[in-house]
């Protein structure tokens, strides 16, 4: 056990070193030792003290450890480079997340391809697992395999896990089917202020789900019922679509939904849904006639598409950092409206021509940022539901603004408190002003500056805060990047292939 902490502290050192562009001797020069006492250091096979970690870390400017117990994730970024060459968009993360929970609906095998490998997608993992959901990863490209058992043990379900994210709100459509009763806890994930579950209640209602909601959990019982007429959405929000759609799946009947949510990953569930042999008419339009199926019982095998929320990080990097970059497999039909905003304002663009996604159905484009000038936008920059501008979009432009020449009104009416973690650009540079809780005055252009500071705890906002770092001189820090990866896989090291210097330390 000794031995492997002399090899974990070996290697911080040695990755420090490295990414400060020192070799053994100059450190050891700086540490008054020899340079091979730094490679007995650096390969474990040396005990260090305290007071040398500390001074290692004092002469590498670099914080090596914290102690006390094993801690978070750490991005340490060293900003100011520019990006180059082509970089692929990963599959859609609130797709993936979406056709686990439906995969309950399911008796036979599930299988799904390119499935990110993130803390969102591992958390439903562990809830269907401790049910009896059988997983495996089937190899390196992300396949997944999911069989589920005769009887789900819901009593079993990790609470822990489940309390960790929002989707498992998604678990109440499915779950209906199949028992009379049962629990889930109050729905977590980003800290976004206050999101109301009853939408998701009103729709399940008609399908004869009544909930009360005490001591943290959901207590769910069912009296199965048929939709007498159309089910109107109280809210055009995705997760309640998807709910929505989850239910009406094995209604063997017709169910219509309205005012339903067309975005992205509620158009890969419907082409899911198809694959398990429930016909879905009026896929991309606010009205949905579900022809549901009472058993469930196939082997399918199915692509979610790419991810247009990624896309548009990948796209805001290459503003940000003034850089040349292609960005491949890009979802354009869920971005179209946000392309021609920066249009707009001046962005530089060139478009492949269009090709299908895996799934099939999706249009796909390869999308060349090159280095521009911006202005600022005359309108407000403002989400609205699928074909709107994406509300997960809205952060990044943010960051796109404050490069810009000009003044930007930014409205994120959506959520009570994420347009103010968007503040925290300031401490970078930025002049980000907000006038309410919902709505922000963005000054461009930036001189950005580097900083350390902690992620903010909502998935865009904390990723717009990295990019800000790629894109200020000198070396910034930022702590416990959990959230980041929440909802994206190897972000920094797929951003470090194409130019970035990002280095990923922990506390030990």
């Amino acid at each position: 056990m000794a031995d492997d902490y002399l090899v974990r502290i070996g290697k911080l050192i040695r990755d420090a070193r490295q990414h400060r562009g020192w070799t053994q001797t100059q450190l050891a020069e700086a540490l008054g030792t020899s340079q091979s006492a730094v490679n007995r250091i650096e390969r474990g096979n040396q005990n260090i003290s305290l007071e040398m970690i500390a001074r290692i870390g004092e002469a590498l400017d670099s914080e090596i450890v914290s102690l006390g117990y094993a801690g978070p994730m750490h991005l340490r970024v060293v900003g100011g480079r520019r990006l180059s060459g082509a970089i692929d968009v990963k599959t859609s993360k609130n797709a993936c997340v979406a056709l686990l929970c439906a995969s309950l609906l399911n008796s036979g095998r599930t299988t799904l391809r390119r499935v990110a490998r993130i803390e969102e997608v591992y958390r439903i993992l562990e809830v269907l697992g401790s049910i009896g959901v059988r997983t495996r990863w089937l190899n390196d490209d992300g396949d997944l395999e999911i069989v589920p058992p005769a009887e789900l043990d819901l009593d079993a379900m990790d609470m822990a896990a489940a309390r960790r994210t929002r989707s498992v709100i998604m678990f109440l459509g499915p779950l209906l089917h199949r028992v009379e009763r049962f629990r889930i806890p109050y729905a977590g994930g980003c800290d976004l202020g206050t999101r109301t579950v009853q939408p998701h209640m009103t729709a399940l209602r008609h399908f004869g789900l009544e909930v009360a909601a005490t001591d943290g959990m959901y207590h769910a019982q069912v009296d199965r019922a048929a939709p007498g007429h159309p089910i109107v959405l109280t809210e055009r929000g995705d997760t309640v679509t998807e709910n929505a759609l989850l239910a009406a799946a094995r209604h063997d009947g017709v169910t219509v939904i309205r005012n339903a949510s067309s975005n992205y990953m509620v158009q890969d569930l419907c082409f899911f849904l198809e694959q398990l042999g429930v016909k879905v008419e009026g896929i991309g339009t606010t009205t949905l006639t579900v022809h549901g199926v009472a058993h469930i019982d196939r082997d399918v095998d199915y692509a979610p598409s790419e991810d247009p929320v990624e896309a548009m990080s990948l796209l805001a990097a290459a503003v940000v950092t003034e850089s040349e970059l292609t960005i491949r497999r890009v979802p354009v039909e869920f971005l179209e409206i946000e392309l021609a905003v920066l249009d707009e304002m001046g962005l530089d663009t060139e478009r492949s021509g269009e090709y299908a996604a895996d799934n099939g159905r999706t249009r796909l484009i390869d999308l060349t940022v090159r280095p521009s000038k911006l202005r600022a936008p005359i309108d407000k920059i403002h989400p609205m539901p699928f074909p709107g501008l994406n509300i997960d979009n809205v952060p990044f432009f943010a960051a796109i603004a404050a490069t810009a020449q000009g003044s930007a009104l930014i409205h994120d009416w959506v959520y009570d408190n994420r347009a103010i973690y968007l503040t925290d650009l300031n401490r970078l540079g930025a002049d980000v002003k907000l006038l309410d809780p919902h709505r922000l005055l963005v000054e461009g252009p930036t001189r950005w500056r580097a900083a350390e500071m902690m992620c903010p705890p909502a998935l865009r906002p904390a990723v717009v805060v990295l990019l800000a770092m790629m894109a200020a001189e000198g070396t910034s820090v930022l702590r416990n990047v959990y959230v980041i990866n929440r909802g994206y896989e190897d972000l920094a090291e797929r951003l470090n292939s194409v130019g970035a210097q990002i280095e990923i330390f922990r506390d030990i």
